[in-house]
């Protein structure tokens, strides 16, 4: 932080924030939505709502609201990782500059000698090559997927434990020995057969402990995610797999090194988390919902 702050000021630590707003009005209002309708088809009854089809409703709805908006988290990553002095690139020049960056084309394992036609076999060797790094894409919209994979991975238990972990706590919170001091009188407009919405303080530790618990059993993913989407600023440019990439990881830091961050992204994600479940549920509350 005073490293940025030395080097660009306030404006610094503000870096890719734009994007940000840009990306998380969709993703929000996907992710909700598709949480709210996938639950709907698994959860039909009160009898069928088990921890595990919440945490799958919870999955799919993250995974669903990703596929929409993955590009603008690339560009909000790459904008937020330009620190160094005299960097100030805009939305639509990091965009241009992720479009055109070329991946590494690794040069292929020497043709052996066999049996008595080796340049034959080499000619051969040598089109099919050329052939497939013609028809492979070198740049282009691909760019903005990279990380995609972990991504996917990551929102999976991110989501679903999230979810999970927020209705879970409701449910405790809302028990018959506590509710008198956690919960609001019911509304005027209170949809039939809604749990009674809860109060502040409750809604807000309910979506902070949903924060803390997804962030922590997600994070080695997220690392893993960083490492890839940075890849064509950083290093030599080639396009790392999941694999490789965690490999990397490793062999620089070992275990430690997948939560390096834990503890800021502690300080991100649990706020966040706790005004976006309040927010939402307020919404509803205020709606009829």
């Amino acid at each position: 932080m005073r490293t940025i702050y030395s080097q660009d000021g306030t404006v610094g630590l503000f870096r890719g924030h734009s994007a940000t707003l840009l990306r998380i009005f969709p993703y929000a209002a996907i992710k909700f939505l598709a949480y709210e309708q996938i639950r709907a088809v698994i959860i039909r009854n009160k009898t069928q709502e088990t921890p595990l089809r919440r945490l799958l409703s919870g999955s799919l709805a993250g995974v669903t609201s990703v596929f929409f908006t993955y590009p603008l988290e690339v560009i909000r990553v790459r904008l937020a990782f330009e620190t160094k002095q005299g960097a100030h690139s805009t939305l639509s020049s990091i965009c241009r500059q992720i479009y055109h960056e070329h991946p590494v084309q690794r040069s292929p394992p020497p043709i052996p000698h066999i049996g008595g036609a080796p340049a034959a076999v080499a000619a051969v060797a040598s089109a099919a090559s050329s052939t497939v790094q013609a028809a492979t894409p070198r740049y282009g919209i691909s760019n903005f997927y990279r990380g995609f994979a972990p991504t996917v991975l990551g929102m999976v238990p991110y989501a679903g434990m999230s979810f999970l972990t927020h209705d879970t706590c409701g449910d405790l919170l809302r028990h018959p020995s506590v509710a008198r001091w956690t919960t609001l009188p019911k509304p005027a407009n209170h949809p039939q057969g809604k749990p009674l919405p809860l109060r502040s303080w409750a809604e807000l530790l309910a979506g902070g402990a949903a924060g803390l618990i997804s962030q922590t059993v997600s994070y080695p993913l997220e690392v893993i995610r960083r490492r890839m989407q940075v890849g064509g600023a950083v290093g030599d440019g080639h396009r790392l797999r999941i694999a490789e990439t965690a490999a990397m990881i490793f062999k620089e830091r070992g275990v430690p090194g997948f939560f390096v961050g834990l503890t800021i992204g502690y300080v991100k994600i649990v706020p966040m988390a706790a005004a976006s479940f309040y927010t939402y549920e307020r919404l509803k509350m205020w709606f009829g919902i």
